[in-house]
């Protein structure tokens, strides 16, 4: 096996944006259940396919309104849990907003403590007027938390992974992924531009769906739910996200193989063999 196109891969050819990527977990009677959004068909990224929402890491993310407007969690340790020097925090940041604008599901409280209460109809309306702001990007998060009067609720999300768009993609991204428990009392709701349908599917009901052809799911999502999938209970993920005192990040490698495009994972993180079909992201024994 031999990596695709050797002579032709420049690791610098595609610079690699800065990402941030919610999985929002509830539960429900078959166990974990994880949020999964489908994209709009006629998107230039993975159209069609279903994803966790997120999105790249704005300017605004790194300002220190959006620093100063988070509680549960200071730059100081968001970067220390990251590996960073500084501006670890401007991926929660980005991870609150993406699951805002995409999910409208705002993980944020009141300045007092107190939980943000959307069932009210009139919060639920002033919320979907600043949903739609922040999308639009007339507004920052920052200051669409201070117009209602709220805080960004920093310590509900939990570091979980971190992949790096395999080189020679035309686009590529170095992705936190956090997982977080949805919000009881918001519902989950689709934007209707980059995204066009909302569902809950256990882990392993979203992988079946996948391996029937039903769906599209790209790697990095496929071995998020296979690792979702050895959990009981959101709890339970997000204790073991919490615990975590580092998470390495994983750079795929595209190669090929005698019946198409191959993934390799670099140390064989999983302990399957390393090695992945491109399309299904289901191990293969060697270079089968």
């Amino acid at each position: 096996m031999s990596p695709v196109r050797t002579d032709a891969l420049d690791p610098d050819a595609v610079p690699v944006r800065d990402a941030s990527t919610v999985v929002l977990l509830r539960d429900g009677s078959e166990g974990i259940e994880v949020c999964l959004m489908r994209r709009n068909l006629d998107s230039d990224f993975v159209g069609g396919a279903h994803v966790f929402p997120g999105g790249g890491v704005d300017a605004a993310d790194r300002s220190v309104a959006a620093s100063l407007s988070c509680v549960g969690l200071d730059d100081a340790e968001a970067s220390r849990r990251l590996g960073l020097d500084n501006g670890g925090l401007a991926f929660w940041v980005a991870a609150i907003r993406e699951s805002f604008e995409e999910a409208g599901v705002l993980m944020a409280r009141r300045t007092d403590g107190g939980p943000v209460d959307a069932s009210d109809p009139t919060v639920s309306e002033r919320l979907a007027i600043l949903r739609a702001e922040v999308d639009a990007a007339t507004i920052t998060m920052a200051e669409a938390a201070a117009r209602e009067g709220l805080v960004l609720d920093a310590g509900r999300l939990h570091h979980f992974s971190r992949w790096i768009t395999p080189v020679g993609a035309h686009r590529r991204y170095d992705t936190y992924f956090f997982v977080a428990a949805a919000p009881e009392d918001q519902e989950v709701r689709h934007d209707d531009r980059e995204l066009i349908g909302t569902n809950w599917w256990t882990p392993h009901e979203a992988l079946r769906r996948h391996d029937d052809g039903e769906i599209v799911l790209i790697f990095p999502t496929v071995r998020t739910l296979v690792a979702l999938s050895r959990f009981e209970r959101s709890a339970d993920v997000l204790a073991h996200a919490a615990g975590l005192s580092q998470v390495e990040p994983v750079l795929p490698l595209l190669t090929d193989g005698p019946s198409g495009a191959r993934i390799v994972l670099p140390g064989d993180p999983e302990g399957t063999g390393g090695v992945y079909d491109a399309w299904s992201a289901r191990p293969l024994d060697g270079d089968t």
